[in-house]
């Protein structure tokens, strides 16, 4: 019998998670779906707004006609100029997001997932910019080869309605420059609407007229951010730039004054009692929200009882609250070069939510059987009060295992022994996962290091160490068994997925292994294992960063859906994101879900229907959200690394050429900053382009430059606005 206890936010809130939903809006979902159903048919041919009512014979007039306006804004639903309504797959339209690309043209990312992007020239963007939602009529498949298509014909959404930039003033007027160089195009600053700024600050501009053809969009300045240059501006930009909300509102920080800072002894009432169970935290020694601890304890018969404990932050965001609606709406954590823009409040994340030791906490907690394969035999899933006995790091972790550091082994002698048999169950899983045809990339991450006003004064790379990997593989094999026991269960969940990549890829991707005599083998039918396999052969070569990280490339971004797709990097049929909800929402909806199923023996199908109208919405959204925060995350890092080489010009440099193009190669130090060397920097020949070989070959020497090579290269410039560093071949 599991211990728990049905907290309040269960019972009711709205957000998909209470048992006495608003009727009307229950009921204008359920017109929305019949809607959408109905024009799905294969008879169904395009109807006014009245014809269609008057056909699916439904009697609420007024919830059908803003059933229908939602879906038209939506974009599920298209009107006709002759206002006649259908679904767009059927009227050769596509509706999604639009990509927009620093030469002007497109492309759109479908709202069907998995489907094949669209191609939009200059010509048929039609006013459309980076991130704005809108349709295309398809016009069939392109000169240059398979790829649809198509032409903007409606902006449903604009994404843009502020803009980051570099402002310059002229004498008549002034004009924006996007930090963004997906936007094209400069935002016209008319005289009065400069709002103080002079030639150099970057600002943020609100749009007031949109593009059109020939003409570009206007603005006005609201805010100086800085001046291009001075300390802070960078960053800071790069916050405006992507929306990162900087603080929280009001209602949210009322609602984190009430919440106990500590945990009471109603709280505790019903849970399994974990404190006297030995158990620890394993983090970066910077790292302040602590959201998992793990135990681990081997039995008699042999096999291991592995504990993973996460952080119980359902019990302090209520569904519906202003602390839901603000976490939503972030969706995850920002972890900048320099700060961390977190998805809860400080006093949640940091603080009651963090699992600190020698201090009681709310978990939610995991027990699995392991045995001697890496096979789980059994597993519980409970809420629990825990105690964490330590708070250990990577670093400390390693030096205890690896490098038996003395002073470090006395201090923790109690846990030594734990940790040995974590870092054998580590290795266990590890294997298992690869025999299965895990994809192992390990690529060493990059740490830039900051001086107090934000100037980088080090970069180093940083390798997982067996510390990282425990944590790791702990992590993942409960993510597993948490989403296997939810599908078996039959309740709407969050997935992880991560799909197969798609046959032109994965051609172009064996056109490139043919020049190194490689190949990925079961075309037809791939499995992983089969790029596992590459990576084994090139281990330890000058090509295994490059051949990584051009199969890393072929690969689809993972995401959220609530259907379980599997996850084919893992190579696992079930896969979830349960480990980390102090900074991911998915996450914190996977702890509801669990709660509920715990408190009850079964759902209501009404009841599923609606958590599952939910769990599709939030997938999405947390979706969407990752890819910011990873764009984000990504531009603060190159903007350091750029920065960093600011004094080295003139400097020498040992390279590998990581990607070569028509106009040069991109090359790689080994501090993993990159930059280009030009083909116009090429002086001794003329050197021309072989795609299929993915390499530059002079005319008259047959000298060439390849993915892998080795090469000398010496630094010309930098270019801090476009993030760009220009090398050329040292003598």
């Amino acid at each position: 019998m599991k211990e728990r206890v049905v907290t309040t936010e269960e019972k009711t809130g709205p957000g998909g998670f209470d048992d006495h939903p608003d009727s009307l809006k229950d009921s204008l979902e359920e017109i929305k779906q019949q809607i959408l159903d109905f024009m799905r048919k294969a008879a169904y041919r395009p109807l006014a707004a009245d014809e269609l009512y008057r056909a699916m014979e439904i009697r609420d007039m007024d919830g059908f006609m803003k059933s229908l306006m939602e879906l038209e804004k939506e974009g599920k639903v298209i009107c006709t100029r002759k206002l006649k309504y259908g679904v767009p797959e059927k009227m050769n339209l596509a509706v999604g997001k639009l990509q927009g690309h620093q030469n002007g043209f497109g492309f759109l990312i479908q709202d069907t997932p998995g489907v094949p992007d669209i191609y939009i020239s200059a010509e048929n963007m039609n006013s459309a910019m980076h991130n704005d939602r809108v349709v295309a009529r398809l016009l069939g498949h392109n000169w240059e080869g398979p790829r649809q298509e198509g032409e903007i014909i409606r902006i449903l959404e604009r994404a843009n309605t502020q803009i980051v930039g570099t402002f310059e003033k002229g004498k008549r007027y002034g004009f924006v420059t996007p930090d963004e160089n997906r936007i094209s195009i400069d935002v016209f600053i008319a005289n009065g609407h400069e709002n103080g700024a002079v030639t150099g600050d970057k600002v943020v501009v609100e749009v007031t007229r949109w593009p059109e053809k020939r003409r570009n969009p206007e603005g006005k300045i609201i805010r100086i951010i800085g001046h291009k240059g001075d300390p802070g501006t960078d960053i800071e930009s790069i916050v405006w730039k992507y929306g990162l909300p900087q603080q929280f509102p009001k209602p949210v920080l009322n609602e984190v004054a009430k919440i106990p800072m500590q945990v009471t002894e109603e709280q505790r009432r019903g849970r399994r009692d974990l404190r006297a169970l030995q158990m620890v935290t394993i983090d970066g020694a910077d790292a302040r929200d602590l959201d998992d601890a793990v135990s681990l304890e081997v039995l008699p018969n042999g096999n291991y009882r592995l504990g993973v404990h996460i952080a119980d932050v359902g019990a302090y965001v209520p569904p519906g609250s202003a602390l839901d609606r603000e976490a939503y709406k972030r969706g995850t954590s920002v972890y900048l070069v320099d700060r961390v823009i977190p998805m809860l409040p400080q006093e949640l994340s940091n603080g009651i939510c963090s699992l600190n030791p020698k201090v009681d906490r709310l978990a939610m907690s995991v027990f699995m059987e392991i045995d001697a394969r890496g096979q789980v035999l059994n597993h519980e899933i409970t809420e629990s009060v825990i105690n964490v006995n330590e708070r250990m790091t990577y670093g400390d972790v390693k030096r205890i295992l690896i490098d038996r550091d003395a002073e470090l082994i006395s201090k923790y002698d109690h846990l030594v022994g734990t940790f040995t048999e974590m870092e054998k169950l580590c290795l266990i899983l590890r294997g298992r996962r690869l025999r299965r045809g895990t994809i192992d990339f390990d690529f060493p991450e990059v740490k830039v290091k900051l001086d107090n006003i934000g100037r980088p004064v080090e970069i180093n790379k940083y390798d997982r160490s067996v510390a990282d990997q425990i944590i790791e593989e702990f992590m993942l094999v409960t993510n597993e068994t948490v989403a296997e026991h939810f599908y078996n269960a039959r309740v709407p969940f969050v997935y992880r997925i991560h799909e197969t990549p798609d046959g032109e890829k994965l051609s172009n991707l064996n056109r490139f292994l043919f020049t190194f005599g490689l190949s990925i083998k079961g075309f037809n039918k791939i499995h992983p294992g089969a790029f596992q396999e590459v990576l084994s052969k090139v281990q330890g070569r000058p090509e295994e960063r490059v051949i990584g990280t051009v199969m890393l490339r072929t690969m689809k971004l993972a995401r959220y859906s609530e259907e379980n797709l599997g996850h084919f990097g893992l190579a696992a049929e079930y896969y979830s994101h349960f480990t980390s909800p102090i900074r991911r929402y998915p996450d914190l909806v996977i702890h509801r879900i669990i709660k509920e199923t715990l408190a009850k023996d079964r759902l209501s199908e009404k009841r599923k229907g609606k958590l599952a109208s939910f769990v599709a919405d939030a997938a999405i959204q947390s979706s969407d959200r990752e890819r910011v925060a990873t764009e984000a995350e990504r531009e603060s890092v190159d903007l350091k690394k750029v920065e960093f080489m600011k004094d080295k010009v003139g400097e020498e440099f040992d390279a590998v050429i990581s990607s070569v193009t028509s106009f040069g190669f991109f090359v790689e130090l080994d501090n993993l900053v990159e930059g280009l060397v030009h083909v116009t920097n090429l002086v001794d020949d003329f050197y021309e382009y072989d795609e299929a070989r993915l390499a530059l070959t002079g005319i008259h020497t047959g000298k060439q430059f390849r993915i892998g090579d080795t090469v000398r290269v010496k630094l010309e410039k930098v270019n801090l606005d476009e993030r760009q560093l220009d090398f050329e071949l040292a003598e």
